[in-house]
């Protein structure tokens, strides 16, 4: 197999599917496998190279698949084992990767596993689970908080002792300094390389291993609204998260990983990093090519939308990242549709399209979230209609996860063409009708067709795919930029202001080149960009000056 297509990861396009919301088959309200595999055909027609499965495995769906009780079969409301075999088989066909979120931190207390590790002390998987006993004065162990609020250590009455979840309580974590929780793990990547999987995107990939020690955190010396993973209304942002995750123990198994992957060439992994050094914390995870492939980050999954922190993000990233690959994305299952978030609360066409145009000449693999292309707004719910956990504890400051969760519009009418149910697990947004793909099929100038062009124009420039990049001005809405590769380089002006802009003058001879329709289009004069507002201009550097 020759590298190119081993390699097939770097500067790929993943598609994000969201089971329960994508497509109902059967009609009972919930997306399934069965309904992913029906609409093949429109993901292939948007031009990714992979999907991204968000879990569809046995589960009480208390975190909606994201609380596993067996690693190795299909939830019966997702369909069977051979609904799967079928969608990776049609994937296949259509020359598309398929990527399962593997949720290894933690499983369901349903777990067989923990069923047994809570019966007794002395079971033989008494220790597949962190167990503590509680302070003299029966407080919990330590100081540790649970991102869904509260302490992360729950009091089982069976073994008279705490449990540690980083999440819901229903949520216990795996003791991965028990080596046979770690072979069990696995063995059961294993089982899905087995049939056939491309890779694997990471749940929480920096949670794996804790403190032995259980070191109390540490306060963040300064607390800042809107930064990563910190909202004052959940004190989980107050602490500086040292020692109940980001370990270091977690790159040596991040090695055995990659060696079982190794075994499948052409296979990739994607880990989602949350922490405080998400930076950093990239960088030693891709770092060598014996850890992960890539991973992606939230630090694009802020409200801050200026292009001087892109800029800034790119750029700390590109000097610590030596070998290491990293993954971009704007939108997904957990946090405020971009549209909206970037925006203030509305959707608008035109920077939805200035926006996919900057990420998608980045450097890096990317990731879209399922109706990123039609350029969806969150979807506004109310109380009652809240499903999510995490939005129901934070009500009303937060109002949690259900907005960027509702079912995918595929046509124009009370269901959205998503299921025959008059009552689907979460409603059909009203605003998302008139974005439905039949409403944009016919339109050569919507959000979705400006996706389709550009992915497919894309892929006719291996500067955007895999080319090194430079970065020469930036400002609040503008971002200038080049990739190269090879013979041939780039030159990327993004403006998403709505103004129009004027760059200083540019060091380059440009050749314009026809860019994809439905973009505003800059202009390249006297080797200064002019950029209209919300506008994207790419031409071919002809030389230097």
């Amino acid at each position: 197999m020759s590298k190119q297509t081993t390699d097939w990861w770097r500067g790929a396009v993943i598609y994000q599917i969201y089971p329960r919301s994508f497509m109902d088959s059967n009609g009972d309200g919930i997306g399934d496998l069965k309904g992913i595999t029906e609409k093949m055909p429109y993901i292939a027609s948007l031009g990714v190279d992979a999907i991204w499965l968000s879990p569809f495995f046995t589960s009480p769906m208390k975190d909606f698949g994201y609380d596993v009780s067996d690693y190795c079969d299909v939830d019966p409301i997702f369909g069977d084992l051979a609904d799967f075999d079928a969608l990776i088989d049609s994937a296949h066909q259509h020359n598309i990767k398929v990527i399962i979120d593997q949720v290894l931190n933690h499983t369901s207390d349903q777990h067989s596993w923990f069923k047994e590790s809570r019966a007794s002390r002395d079971n033989d998987k008494s220790d597949w689970y962190v167990w503590v006993d509680a302070k003299p004065d029966g407080t919990v162990p330590n100081n540790w908080l649970s991102v869904f609020g509260g302490p992360a250590w729950h009091w089982d009455s069976r073994r008279r002792q705490y449990y540690l979840h980083n999440f819901l309580d229903s949520q216990p974590d795996l003791n991965f300094h028990n080596t046979e929780v770690v072979e069990a793990l696995l063995a059961s990547v294993r089982f899905w390389l087995d049939r056939g999987v491309d890779g694997f995107r990471l749940d929480t990939a920096n949670y794996f291993y804790h403190d032995l020690l259980l070191r109390d955190n540490p306060p963040k010396k300064e607390i800042i609204e809107g930064s990563i993973g910190v909202s004052l209304d959940n004190p989980y942002g107050y602490q500086l998260h040292l020692y109940d995750k980001s370990r270091p123990e977690n790159l040596a198994f991040l090695e055995r990983l990659r060696s079982l992957l190794n075994e499948y060439p052409g296979t990739t992994t994607v880990g989602e990093v949350g922490c405080d050094f998400s930076l950093k914390t990239m960088a030693q995870y891709t770092q060598g090519q014996d850890k992960l492939h890539m991973c992606y980050s939230f630090d694009l999954l802020t409200h801050d939308n200026s292009m001087t922190h892109i800029h800034k993000t790119m750029s700390t990233i590109e000097e610590g990242l030596g070998s290491g690959w990293p993954c971009w994305s704007m939108s997904n299952h957990d946090v405020e549709r971009v549209a909206s978030r970037w925006n203030q609360g509305k959707a608008c066409p035109a920077k939805s399209k200035v926006y996919m145009a900057m990420l998608l000449s980045l450097r890096g693999s990317v990731c879209l979230y399922q109706g990123e292309e039609l350029g969806l707004p969150e979807a506004e719910l109310t109380f009652e209609q809240l499903v999510d956990p995490f939005g129901i504890n934070f009500w009303p400051e937060f109002k949690g996860r259900d907005g960027c969760r509702t079912p995918f519009p595929w046509s124009n009418d009370s269901k959205g063409g998503f299921s025959s149910s008059e009552t689907p697990w979460l409603p059909v947004s009203e605003t998302h009708l008139p974005l439905a793909v039949s409403e944009q099929q016919g339109d050569r100038h919507s959000v979705l067709h400006a996706y389709r062009d550009f992915l497919h124009f894309r892929k006719h420039h291996p500067a955007l795919i895999s080319g090194e990049i430079e970065f020469l001005c930036s400002d609040q809405d503008i971002l200038i930029f080049t990739r190269s590769h090879a013979e041939e380089t780039l030159i990327i002006g993004i403006n998403a202001g709505d103004q129009a802009h004027f760059t200083p003058p540019l060091n380059y001879e440009v050749k314009d080149i026809v860019m994809p329709e439905g973009l505003r289009i800059g202009e390249y004069e006297n080797h200064k960009m002019i950029l209209p507002s919300n506008s994207v201009y790419i031409g071919t550097v002809v030389k230097s000056l």
